[in-house]
């Protein structure tokens, strides 16, 4: 069949599964992955044929995403912030919503003239990497508990060309730099209770990883850790920026003023709901 067809084929396929308002846009994605090609280029190349590999991989591509996972895993790609990381299933997918705590940092770093940075729990590394890439005088570090992800973010640095800008460093949140100090701290950590696992998307829930989405109960265990431990780890002045859940911020404004900070903001998301909380250390 012609990649016409196969597409037509593919977009009836995925309009069983459970988004068949983006089969269409879906099927082509994995289409345009198959035969690696831009989506410019596809009308001119309607009437070519896929092989019998490509028709085959073509299919393997449909079932996964059938089954629901991400289109980001399937593809290995993703974008964040205008630029392109590779994404598997050790790390978390990138959400458009924190592309608000790196505006939130750049703007605070321009309080330093050689601002040193942490981010906390890196994953795929994309805050860390947007950073120096915005920040070219920054000292910047991130750590993460899992190795994978660090390779990962060692990988996506690297395609970034800011490879040698970055310490990715592997442990539990400050511990790696425990004698070091720093200016600005910043985490998207995990932050979603425990309770609202079965009202998670498919994609969510059985696929990105666990470690990274969820915090006990309410959703607050790690900010119960790290944010007493970003306190010792600033330098007096320094600031602290978060992002939160939903329905959280009474409950980070208490545990960031009974840690010692001061200053406490939150910033709303498109949907004005506070997603970034910034702090200082007096």
């Amino acid at each position: 069949m012609t990649l016409q067809e196969w597409l037509r084929q593919g977009e009836a396929q995925l309009s069983q599964g459970p988004h068949p308002e983006r089969a269409r846009r879906d099927a082509e994605t994995l289409l345009l992955h198959v035969v690696r090609i831009e989506r410019a280029s596809m009308l001119a190349r309607w009437n070519e044929k896929l092989d019998a590999g490509e028709a085959a991989h073509f299919q393997v591509l449909l079932d996964r995403r059938l089954a629901g996972e991400p289109l980001q895993y399937i593809t290995g790609n993703t974008e964040f912030y205008g630029l392109p990381f590779r994404v598997a299933p050790g790390v978390l997918i990138p959400r458009p919503e924190t592309e608000h705590l790196v505006e939130k940092v750049l703007s605070l770093a321009a309080n330093f003239p050689t601002p040193r940075i942490i981010d906390v729990g890196t994953g795929s590394g994309v805050l860390a990497i947007v950073l120096a890439r915005h920040l070219p005088h920054a000292q910047i570090a991130a750590t993460d508990l899992s190795s994978s992800a660090l390779a990962i973010a060692r990988e996506n640095a690297s395609r970034n060309g800011v490879f040698h800008r970055i310490r990715f460093l592997e442990g539990d949140l400050v511990a790696p730099v425990h004698r070091e100090t720093f200016e600005i701290v910043v985490s998207n950590p995990p932050y979603i209770p425990e309770i609202d696992r079965p009202t998670l998307a498919v994609e969510v829930r059985d696929h990105e990883p666990a470690l990274a989405l969820f915090a006990g109960i309410d959703g607050l265990d790690i900010y119960r850790r790290l944010i007493p431990a970003s306190f010792g780890a600033l330098i007096p002045g320094g600031f602290l920026a978060l992002e939160i859940g939903y329905g959280q911020s009474t409950a980070i404004q208490s545990l960031l003023r009974g840690a010692g900070f001061h200053q406490v903001e939150f910033f709303p998301d498109l949907q004005n709901i506070p997603r970034i909380a910034c702090a200082q250390r007096s």
